[in-house]
């Protein structure tokens, strides 16, 4: 796709929508307003219940359980979790803006699901990643050595993650 003037305008008129939506929510509050799935971080689930029960995997969030961090509405299964993720977001977060690190050592940003998920070591801390697909994750898995090259080329492709234009 080319840009054009037509794609930047249409893209910074979905900032403002997206924008409204994000503001910190206490639990008991009015019904928020509705957040565009692009903003919503981990597709509505709650970063936190990632590292607490690995049988039960991740659990959806409520919109009554949400903040802003990043450019992105978070949400969470209850407030516990919520007050543990603001204290410290870079840990509960997903590495790479949630792409695929497969993608990324290829030098491209590839949305991941995020039901399709590995907990790894990277630099002594366990960290979340997320992944295309079963087949991507286990690669990752199988190659150690994919995590830590898809962190080194990161930071050349970080301010391309969020940039999204309409067809």
């Amino acid at each position: 796709m080319w840009l054009t003037r037509r794609h930047c305008l249409a893209f910074l008129g979905s900032l403002v929508p997206a924008a409204s939506g994000l503001s910190p929510r206490r639990a008991g509050a009015a019904t928020p307003p509705p957040v565009l799935a692009d903003t919503l971080g981990l597709r509505g689930y709650d970063a936190v219940s990632y590292f607490l029960d690995a049988a039960a995997g991740p659990l959806p969030g409520q919109a009554a359980f949400e903040l802003s961090w990043q450019r992105r509405a978070w949400r969470f299964a209850s407030r516990a979790n919520l007050l543990v993720f603001r204290d410290d977001p870079a840990t509960y977060a997903p590495r790479l803006a949630g792409h695929d690190p497969l993608g990324v050592v290829q030098g491209r940003i590839v949305d991941a699901d995020p039901l399709v998920y590995a907990r790894v070591i990277f630099e002594g801390t366990e960290r979340l990643y997320l992944f295309r697909t079963a087949e991507t994750r286990d690669l990752a898995r199988r190659t150690p050595s994919v995590i830590g090259e898809a962190e080194a080329r990161w930071p050349r492709l970080r301010d391309l993650g969020d940039l999204r234009l309409p067809d």
